[in-house]
């Protein structure tokens, strides 16, 4: 099969499970379970943060529960919730399967939770290929004493 066509099939694949998740949050009368957790949100909630660049490391994608600006893009799996998010999600599918050197994505590290800055599609990919640990620069916001 060509790369393309698994692409479109992984997507599709993503897209039915992100339908699901969100029929069976509206089934349960929880809506909100499924949302990616917005991260100017949770900043505000925490008050004023001081910013630590922690650097370089590996991260377990689990533990990144929210987003800095597309929150509303994928669901809180990171499953894309929007076909528009299509040929972007298929080109980093594509890129996993050829095993190409893809950037470090950027995170925030609230307590013990991550949010990302940039690289939502590659979370997302990697976290559909049931990978579980994603290389990451990471800035860490602690309240200020």
């Amino acid at each position: 099969m060509e790369l393309n066509d698994q692409a479109d099939k992984d997507f599709a694949r993503a897209r039915r499970r992100a339908f699901l998740r969100l029929l069976g949050a509206y089934l349960r009368m929880d809506p909100a379970s499924n949302r990616l957790l917005s991260f100017d949100e949770v900043r505000s909630a925490w008050g004023a943060l001081q910013e630590t660049y922690v650097g370089k490391r590996m991260v377990p994608i689990e533990e990144i529960v929210g987003s800095v600006g597309r929150h509303r893009d994928f669901d809180r799996a990171f499953l894309p919730g929007k076909e528009s998010l299509r040929e972007r999600w298929k080109r980093i599918d594509w890129a996993f399967r050829q095993a190409e050197c893809l950037p470090p994505v950027s995170l925030y590290k609230l307590g013990d939770a991550y949010f990302v800055r940039d690289g939502n599609h590659r979370v997302s990919v990697a976290r559909q290929r049931g990978i579980r640990m994603i290389e990451a620069e990471v800035v860490e916001l602690k309240s200020r004493p």
